[in-house]
């Protein structure tokens, strides 16, 4: 199966009691790379967050967040450190005795002082039902988000699709006509090899069965047959795992590995005057067909 890495997923969740919005970003990545940012109230939501993402992203970036706002706020409590007011109070006293401040300790001193002053949420039972409801809405919420992201993966991966089966077939194309090219050149090959011999038969005294079969090995380096059907059997191994139901971005660029190394060794092999401009032409595709499975999940 052909599926984008990349996509965007935003989902927002309203009820009496909270708002539960969730946004979802895939990137490209050589691996599994979760990124969470969660409140401190739903902490105990990350281990869902990341199977959910497993289970429907194996390979790539994922940035999910979660926001929530309470319509009812908790309650608050404030703590106030007297002995540290006391002590505070007491250096300030001091201080102005020595002429070196005036006037009194506001509260907005003891604001600023978190020494002073400790402020935090009032957890009741109540609050703890609430959040319990928020953190599984906010569960849900992220299934949905992720269930968009995958849809906008798979409808980008029919595009990636479309464009890979376009350039497969055309460099397979290229690839037939490197066979035809090379068995000419072979052909013309021998035949420059069977006129030179020819030409030099009344000075060099051989056996014409050795001559021939010299011929023929000499010829028979140019064959690129195996790297041929190589090749094809690359092709249909390529058709198969796109046909398929699991991911195959990293088998793809496998094979295109081996695309390249079977096209190089054609080159490398093949005789014949249209055989150099061919091979040049399939690696071009190669190279554009690489560049865009780095995209495929």
């Amino acid at each position: 199966m052909i599926k984008s890495m990349t996509g965007f997923a935003s989902v927002t969740r309203d009820d009496a009691r909270a708002s539960v919005g969730v946004t979802v970003r895939a990137l490209n990545h050589r691996h599994l790379d979760v990124q969470l940012r969660l409140p401190q109230s739903l902490a105990a939501l990350e281990a869902d967050a990341r199977a959910l993402i497993a289970r429907r992203v194996t390979r790539g970036r994922v940035e999910l967040g979660v926001a929530v706002q309470l319509r009812d706020l908790p309650g608050v409590e404030v703590d106030l450190n007297e002995e540290f007011a006391r002590a505070l109070e007491a250096a300030l006293d001091r201080a102005r005795a020595r002429g070196l401040i005036a006037g009194a300790l506001t509260p907005g001193d003891l604001l600023r002082l978190p020494q002073a002053i400790t402020i935090r949420e009032r957890q009741t039972e109540s609050d703890a039902v609430v959040i319990a409801e928020v953190a599984a809405r906010a569960r849900q919420a992220v299934e949905d988000a992720l269930a968009d992201l995958d849809s906008m993966r798979s409808t980008e991966g029919g595009y990636l699709r479309a464009d890979l089966d376009r350039r497969r077939t055309l460099v397979a194309d290229i690839v037939e006509r490197i066979a035809i090219a090379a068995d000419e050149g072979r052909a013309a090959l021998e035949q420059r090899l069977r006129e030179r011999v020819a030409q030099l038969r009344a000075e060099l005294e051989a056996d014409e069965t050795s001559v021939a079969q010299e011929i023929v090995r000499t010829a028979g380096r140019s064959d690129i047959s195996e790297e041929i059907a190589r090749f094809r059997g690359h092709v249909l191994h390529w058709i198969a795992l796109a046909d398929g139901q699991e991911p195959c971005g990293r088998k793809l660029d496998f094979l295109l590995q081996e695309m390249n190394r079977e096209v190089n060794t054609m080159g490398s092999k093949a005789d014949g005057l249209r055989v150099s401009e061919l091979i040049i032409a399939a690696k071009a595709e190669l190279e554009k067909m690489r560049e865009q499975v780095q995209n495929v999940e």
